[in-house]
């Protein structure tokens, strides 16, 4: 390892002691956000920190190694010792580059998930509900919470538009490539003879917003509109104007929710929506102006991209990114996407390491 990383691992391994002073001190929430900013940063220090130490422990197994090979008869025993510790310091260091790389700042925060049917009639309604379900066995799995901000329900099943946050550690550092366009192709219940139809629905994931430290929300830029919602039935169904209606005058960005009888949470849950799809486009906008020309492997993160397709004759899922193909669609449908999710991650890394080892390298002499 080089004596800058180890330099720079130990100052990070003494920021972390004064974190942990710092948490542990009797007025640590007095300011709840800067509470949650040192959390956040305790929670990725101690992970490399860990990593750290596991090097560390390694380095000195090699030395006792090293020391233990001087006498005869253990030279044998040493030199299998040695190779395992060298061993294992290298996986350390691996990990503890892909730990360095730059971090999304969003990736500890919850998020929203919106899922919209797309061209295909009906049978992108139901593929969008297809959708919401797979996401949800997904979430249950993290152990994450999933609640439904808005909704609107297709007539034959499903949804034309259902947006959801999610909230749970790393929620948006693993739904974070879901973004863009998911297409379906399968034979409709509807279709007599049998069809294969294709179909789409987009999916958009945006990190939850500090509302207060990142997105100001000035009044006067806001139109507040209250309307009965609309539902099934129930005694307080279109008989009070709960559900609200917030439009962003300046973006014109619109926001609706009626999933709660109260005015008052709807509309701050309404608010808190928008807060997170101003700071998404806020964070494009940024990342347009100084994107680099080389273009990541993950994909623009557009949403008109399409980046997966679920053929269901065929029973296989292709994220159309990387190049990943996998027979298991029934798996995946019922939410075991970890695959795809570490699958694209490591993508991303390995793009990114790629990226600095151009960047660090000195620059040719012209001929």
């Amino acid at each position: 390892m080089k004596a800058s990383l180890r330099s720079k691992l130990d100052g990070l391994a003494g920021r972390l002691e004064d974190l942990n002073r710092l948490l542990a001190a009797e007025d640590a929430t007095r300011d709840l956000e800067q509470f949650k900013r040192l959390s956040r940063e305790h929670a990725e220090l101690g992970e490399l920190v860990d990593l750290y130490g596991r090097y560390r422990q390694a380095e000195g197994d090699a030395a006792t190694a090293r020391d233990m090979s001087v006498d005869p008869e253990m030279r044998s025993f040493a030199e299998d010792e040695l190779r395992g510790a060298e061993e294992a310091m290298e996986q350390a260091e691996e990990a503890i580059r892909k730990a360095l790389l730059p971090k999304d700042p969003n990736d500890e925060r919850n998020t929203f998930l919106e899922i919209r049917a797309g061209t295909g009639g009906d049978e992108s309604a139901l593929f969008a509900g297809d959708l919401f379900r797979m996401y949800l066995r997904y979430a249950e799995r993290q152990r994450w919470q999933v609640e439904v901000i808005s909704e609107s329900s297709a007539e034959v099943g499903g949804y034309k538009e259902v947006v959801a946050r999610v909230v749970g550690r790393g929620a948006y550092s693993k739904l974070k490539f879901e973004s863009g366009g998911h297409r379906v192709q399968r034979v409709p219940e509807t279709e007599a003879q049998g069809r294969i139809h294709t179909s789409a629905c987009t999916v958009a994931v945006l990190p939850e917003a500090d509302q207060v430290a990142e997105v100001v929300l000035n009044p006067a830029e806001l139109r507040i509109d209250t309307f009965r919602a609309s539902g099934a039935g129930g005694q307080h169904v279109n008989k009070t104007e709960s559900a609200i209606r917030v439009t962003h005058l300046p973006t014109g960005i619109v926001v609706e929710c009626q999933d709660s009888r109260s005015q008052h949470k709807n509309r701050e849950k309404a608010l808190g929506v928008l807060a997170a799809r101003i700071h998404d486009r806020q964070l494009r906008e940024q990342q347009a102006k100084t994107a680099s020309t080389r273009k990541s492997l993950i994909g623009s993160g557009d949403r008109s991209e399409r980046i997966r397709t679920y053929n269901f004759p065929q029973g296989r899922v292709t994220d159309h990114r990387i190049n990943l193909t996998l027979y298991k669609l029934d798996r995946v449908m019922e939410g075991e996407l970890d695959e795809i999710v570490d699958a694209l991650t490591s993508e991303f890394q390995a793009e990114q390491l790629a990226q600095l080892a151009e960047e660090s390298e000195p620059a040719r002499a012209p001929a």
